[in-house]
């Protein structure tokens, strides 16, 4: 049976992140100054053009808001319902989903990241089921798929797999750029759900066996530190607290450029450390998967991009994460923007975990 699916896309999501500006909510424009690159309708693209020649009715929004997505991903029958004036913002969404509600479709299917879920859950509610390609700087909510392809997957199983309650969280950007992580439940919106193709939402671990875990962690890179080497620091509580052990100040929920225990820039964005790898080609990356989602790469760190890692080399890539984390993280993902990158990483990832201790950790693959 024929389904419909409304889709739409955030022409600005996401592109706060490699430019160090944590989210693009009211930040467009100094996104753009600062030299990003929209990319949010290329993640669409990705996803959608697995579906072409799929027995899907389609309604979308005119240009960059969704029927621009649908033309370049080869799906050239569509039902425009809304025209928003562009440049789009939260209104169009809300809209747009109303207008998809109203034209009774299946499954409203969005492109962007929390803010755009919440303006989509604020529209629709639970009247008709919600999922999200992953396109946004944070993504902490459990309505997205975890990466392009698994969007088409589920996109393409919909009404064939159920359903379930999944957090859409209300994120505070301004405190998030001022390193810290406000979120509160706004509500649960009914996603697709396959395992391993849509992500979980985020959990934060702060028992006292996990600080002293931190504490060994943080002992333990430190003390396998290489002179002269470049280490690019990620966002997390666990590798601030490497930071910290070093004597410096870290940048919580950004990216820290650290060379023999001076920091060289902090809160780096992608073109940053790009000039700092041609600069020190010996480098190390060390990051920590989200909490209970999992993701190593693509979620809150996109400064660290396919071609940061490129020039470092995947290789050079430390994973942390306490025990506690790994417990409630049965799997990693990677979801870089790159898929070929993404494949080079593997099947499992070796992950720091105490002092001198570590553990294999299986990474889902699904591009």
């Amino acid at each position: 049976m024929k389904k419909t699916v409304g889709f739409l896309v955030n022409p600005v999501a996401g592109m706060g992140g490699a430019v160090g500006l944590a989210g693009t909510d009211g930040q467009a424009a100094e996104a753009l100054r600062r030299g990003a690159v929209p990319h949010s309708a290329d993640r669409a693209v990705q996803a959608l053009s697995a579906l072409r020649g799929q027995d899907i009715a389609w309604c979308t929004c005119s240009a960059p808001m969704g029927e621009d997505v649908l033309a370049a991903a080869g799906i050239d029958h569509y039902t425009v319902l809304y025209r928003p004036a562009v440049p789009t913002g939260a209104a169009d969404t809300k809209a747009a989903s109303r207008a998809f509600l109203a034209a009774g479709v299946d499954l409203v299917v969005f492109c962007g990241g929390d803010g755009t879920a919440k303006d989509v859950f604020d529209a629709v509610g639970r009247e008709v089921p919600i999922l999200g390609i992953p396109a946004g700087v944070k993504m902490y909510s459990a309505v997205f798929a975890v990466n392009p392809a698994a969007a088409a997957d589920l996109i393409r199983r919909a009404g064939a797999v159920p359903c379930r309650d999944s957090e859409v969280m209300d994120v505070d950007e301004e405190a998030y750029r001022s390193g810290r992580l406000t979120a509160r439940l706004y509500g649960y919106a009914c996603v697709p759900y396959v395992a391993e193709r849509t992500q979980g939402g985020k959990q934060v671990f702060e028992q006292q066996d996990e600080e002293r875990a931190k504490d060994d962690i943080a002992a333990f890179i430190a003390e396998i530190m290489i002179p002269d080497t470049l280490y690019i620091i990620g966002a997390g509580s666990t590798t601030a607290r490497i930071m910290e052990r070093l004597g410096l100040l870290p940048t919580l929920l950004g990216v820290d450029a650290v060379r023999n225990g001076e920091v060289l820039a902090c809160n780096a964005d992608e073109r940053t450390l790009l000039a700092l790898l041609d600069t020190y080609p010996r480098a190390k990356i060390v990051a920590s998967p989200i909490g209970a989602q999992g993701f190593v790469l693509g979620r809150g760190n996109q400064q660290i991009s396919p071609a940061v890692i490129r020039k470092a080399g995947l290789r050079n890539l430390i994973v942390v994460a306490t025990p506690g984390k790994l417990a409630a993280t049965p799997l990693l993902y990677v979801d870089s923007g790159d898929p070929m990158l993404d494949r080079e990483v593997g099947d499992s990832l070796q992950v720091v975990s105490g002092y001198r201790i570590a553990q294999r950790k299986r990474v889902v693959q699904t591009n």
